[in-house]
């Protein structure tokens, strides 16, 4: 036997184990790093690793975007709702103070005439092949509207109330030549009847006429309602923009461009109640 250690064989067979020992050795103790044979299980091992890794994070990726848009989409869903608000309370606001500016507009003609009672309403429909510029208010019967009420703004004379429904009334303009209102001059105080004129009307006037050729009257005088018919009396109309004679009857007229813009109604007053109310107007051709 002590002859077999002396063999070559043994030589190589020892050679081999110090060689497997030392390597051995040297990754797992040295160099900190695992054998060579679970280095070897780790390098086949590895692509499957990595693949497996690859589908963790891409699920864990697709999860953190859904939650952050999850998120995003709550948060930004609860800033639409704040600007909804937001947006409400400036609609809110920006209304009261129109009303408020409306109602304050009519202030200064309610303390001349305290008599006056109004009921506020809004144009909601105009008939566009009208060219008198008739339109219908939202405020009927059921608001106190009659038939014949004086319709103003803040800045004057509109028309008067031609139809009432429960709800809603169609309101003709002095741009009509249906309607004839007593008015008169408020420097000279010359008196004439107002009524509409197919021809003027396209230019956003009316017409008064039977003024006296003896008259006073001149361009840019103010004319102001008389108190006759079913308008009460001191509503600004309009200035003179233009004096004639008639052929016919040798009188004077005067073209009237009121101080309303008859496109641009949006909100009006109707005089419901005024002292001497009750008298029919007058409807001429």
């Amino acid at each position: 036997m002590r002859f077999f250690f002396r063999t070559r064989q043994f030589k190589i067979i020892l050679a081999i184990f110090l060689i497997v020992t030392i390597t051995s050795l040297t990754f797992g103790i040295v160099a900190h790093r695992m054998s060579p044979f679970s280095d070897a299980a780790g390098v086949v091992s590895a692509p499957f690793k990595n693949a497996y890794n690859a589908v963790a994070n891409g699920i864990k990726d697709i999860y953190t975007a859904y939650k952050n848009g999850n998120d995003l989409m709550i948060r930004n869903s609860e800033q639409e709702k704040e600007i909804n608000e937001l947006r409400k309370k400036v609609a809110d606001y920006e209304n009261t103070k129109n009303q408020n500016e409306f109602y304050s507009k009519y202030l200064e003609i309610k303390e001349k005439n305290n008599d006056f009672k109004f009921a506020p309403a809004t144009l909601i429909s105009r008939d566009k092949s009208d060219k008198f510029k008739s339109f219908v208010i939202n405020k009927g019967s059921i608001s106190g509207i009659s038939l014949h009420d004086p319709v103003i703004t803040d800045a004057g004379l509109v028309g008067y109330i031609t139809e009432v429904g429960t709800t809603t009334s169609k309101v003709t303009t002095i741009l009509s030549p249906n309607v004839s209102l007593g008015a008169l001059d408020s420097r000279t105080s010359d008196s004439g009847v107002i009524t509409g004129d197919y021809g003027l009307a396209e230019k956003g006037q009316c017409r008064l006429i039977n003024i006296s050729r003896t008259s006073g009257v001149a361009l840019g005088d103010y004319i102001i309602t008389s108190g006759e018919g079913v308008f009460p009396d001191g509503l600004m109309v309009g200035s003179i923009s233009n004096i004639g004679t008639n052929p016919v009857n040798s009188s004077i007229y005067a073209d009237i461009k009121p101080l309303v813009d008859f496109s641009d109604i949006r909100n009006v007053m109707v005089i419901t109640s005024f002292e001497g109310q009750g008298d029919i107007i007058k409807e001429g051709d």
